[in-house]
């Protein structure tokens, strides 16, 4: 991982999904995210105009990281580090994705569930891995079995987390930070309340500086 975003990654403890159908909502999120004390967003590609909205907040936000989630295969990975995409982050394993952002020297987090795709992304060189879906995947009991083998494995949960269960994720030594869509509530964006996602935003800062 390269130092950037590990740092800030450290600083931060949170990463957000963005979605939006449009770059003009999409740059009010990140807006409404940063102002929050979130530097680290994650664009999610679950919308047609989702690569659109990455270039958006890369070219508004230059000091943040913004990275591309939901990348699924070697074509997204391409394409979203073409739209200036500075992390990929996948819902699965991917060996073919992996590559694109190795050979790009991009950190990538794909996501894994189980000892085996654990086991694989170790060989695959990566030592920090999304842990998706973290809630019904075993939470943080699965994560101190993961953390107990692996010892050198660090972990980004997402799926599951929320403002309640924030810290016990954070309190795990392996855990570097955790992803959430909690953060960017469906409601607060369609009714254009972005103050609600800055007060979310600050309520995870408080709880990571904890």
């Amino acid at each position: 991982m390269t130092d950037p975003i590990a740092n800030a990654l450290l600083n931060t403890k949170v990463v957000p999904l963005v979605q939006a159908d449009d770059p003009a909502t999409a740059v009010k999120i990140a807006e409404a995210l940063i102002e929050g004390g979130l530097t680290v967003l994650e664009v999610v590609l679950r919308t047609s105009e989702a690569l659109q909205c990455l270039e958006a907040i890369v070219k508004e936000f230059p000091d943040a990281h913004v990275g591309a989630g939901t990348v699924l295969s070697a074509e997204h990975a391409r394409a979203v580090l073409a739209r200036g995409a500075t992390f990929i982050v996948s819902p699965g394993l991917d060996e073919t994705s992996v590559k694109v952002a190795q050979s790009a020297q991009i950190p990538i987090f794909p996501g894994v569930a189980t000892p085996t795709e654990l086991q694989h992304a170790w060989n695959l060189g990566l030592r920090t891995v999304k842990f998706f879906p973290a809630g019904l995947a075993g939470g943080t009991k699965m994560l101190k079995a993961f953390s107990s083998v692996f010892r050198d494995m660090r972990f980004m949960p997402t799926g599951g987390v929320s403002a309640g269960n924030l810290s016990e994720f954070l309190e795990i030594p392996s855990v570097l930070a955790c992803g959430g869509s909690w953060l960017t509530p469906a409601s607060a964006i369609n009714d254009g309340d972005f103050s609600a996602i800055t007060k979310l935003a600050r309520e995870a800062t408080t709880i990571a500086r904890k």
